[in-house]
């Protein structure tokens, strides 16, 4: 596709329906939007568009499609997969000023809100009316609730609450050939044709732009406990993940946290934390519930699972400081990795009883290699994020054999029976590494659902694909 450059007479048009103080085209707006969280990659708009309706939306895609022009739309800028970044140039459209909970429905338990909306604002919303949206990943104080639906984001509640894909009942969709459409409708059944609903779902910004969007909530439980066990070797912490559940235990969070991680978290945001020597990994569990002696039975199961697995220590928390306190250690240790070296972050999940081996495998490619790694993620649903160091390697290495490592981490957690992002999607920086999990004949279905959606391939071009 050839995609034309922003001349001034079409900005001049941009400006004439969005209006004037909705268009950007300074510097420091340009190179604001450039990047994502995504490691080392910029990619510059020509103009930065933030409309306050749908019906500018939609005119806004009609202008860009007569003219070829690209466009890339952007929720808060937390990615980790490029999948808002501005590949051809062209006009970038940001969602920030969609930011209204327009609705908290407590008699049907649901909730209408833009997705500009900041998913901690929400959380925290529907929470007053002691009401839970269960859907809380690691940048929920700054991602979007838009960019969560567009890329199929979780975070630790998935184990026992279900993913994003349970709690998107209806979308209003602006299509790239400019309608407006609702994807579905706000009830809890539907078997009405093809569900475009979930389609749109961890499309990434690619079919349409979500304007609107009917959430499904649940009660508030009213207590939690939470534990961290300690263990000396990385697959014993794996391994008695899945065997909780085989207890008949369902975690309301169940996550995984390597030392190395721990370490440079204490060192990053100086927690108090007494790590102590032999400790290899850790297993941060959180059971809750309307009914405390349940927990407490609950507890002992699990307590009797880690034992059983080699579990060296275990640590109660049930007062909210200390909760917190443990849930900071787990939430900031992205941000804590990133400060400290160069590096590149990962999304495999498998099923969660392949664990172990996922994480043996993922150390004996590094050692052939030379990178190290520090794991840390979603143990329960088998969701393992994978911050692969520079460490060692050359700068040459890293430029050239690296991509063939993470390949290989790929085909080994294709080959367990899971696949190459459980959250963060594909964006850019995974697409080349499609073909290790999908057949061609997959590949092309998906190409031609979005030439369906976006005929000119004006939206979000250079993508998944």
């Amino acid at each position: 596709m050839q995609y034309h450059k922003i001349t001034p007479e079409f900005l001049d048009q941009i400006r004439a329906i969005a209006g004037i103080a909705n268009v950007f085209t300074d510097d420091d707006s340009l190179n604001h939007y450039s990047h994502d969280e995504t490691e080392d990659l910029k990619y510059y708009p020509e103009v930065i568009v933030k409309p306050e309706n749908e019906v500018i939306i939609a005119e806004l895609f009609r202008f860009c499609n007569r003219h070829h022009i690209p466009l890339t739309p952007r929720g808060g800028g937390t990615g980790l997969s490029g999948g808002a970044l501005p590949v051809y140039g062209g006009l970038l459209l940001s969602m920030e000023r969609f930011k209204s909970i327009i609705n908290i429905d407590t008699e049907n338990l649901q909730a209408t809100v833009e997705p500009g909306v900041i998913t901690e604002e929400f959380i925290n919303a529907v929470a007053e009316h002691g009401l839970l949206y269960p859907v809380d990943p690691s940048s929920k104080g700054s991602c979007f609730i838009g960019g969560n639906v567009a890329h199929g984001s979780g975070g630790p509640r998935v184990v026992k609450y279900g993913t994003i894909r349970e709690y998107i009942l209806n979308l209003e969709v602006v299509l790239p050939t400019g309608e407006i459409i609702w994807t579905g409708a706000n009830t809890l059944k539907y078997a009405s044709g093809y569900n475009l609903t979930q389609l749109m779902i961890g499309s990434e910004g690619t079919l349409g732009i979500i304007t609107k969007i009917v959430t499904k909530l649940i009660p508030k439980t009213l207590h939690s406990v939470l534990m961290l066990a300690s263990f000396n070797r990385n697959e014993d912490a794996c391994a008695a993940v899945s065997a909780i559940f085989r207890a008949g235990v369902t975690p309301s969070a169940l996550e995984f946290m390597e030392r190395k991680g721990v370490e440079w978290v204490i060192k990053f945001d100086d927690i108090k934390f007494d790590l102590k020597d032999g400790v290899s990994a850790f297993l941060l569990i959180e059971l809750d519930g309307n009914d405390m002696d349940t927990i407490f039975k609950d507890c002992e199961k699990v307590n009797m699972v880690l034992e059983e697995y080699g579990c060296s220590d275990v640590l109660f928390a049930d007062a909210a400081q200390q909760k917190e306190d443990l849930w900071r250690m787990r939430r900031i240790m992205p941000e804590s990795v990133k400060s400290n070296s160069v590096y590149k972050e990962e999304d495999t999940v498998v099923p969660r009883a392949a664990l172990p081996k996922l994480i043996s495998g993922i150390k004996e490619i590094g050692s052939r290699y030379g990178f190290e790694s520090i794991c840390y993620g979603h143990a329960g649903d088998g969701n393992l994020h994978i911050n692969i160091i520079k460490a060692g390697m050359s700068d040459e290495a890293w430029k050239k054999r690296l991509k063939d490592g993470i390949a290989e981490i790929f085909v080994l957690t294709t080959d367990l029976g899971g696949t190459i992002s459980g959250e963060h999607g594909i964006g850019l920086v995974q697409k080349e590494f499609m073909p290790i999990k999908y057949k061609e004949v997959s590949l092309n279905l998906m190409r031609s659902i979005k030439k369906v959606f976006d005929p000119n391939n004006i939206l979000n071009p250079g993508k998944i694909f």
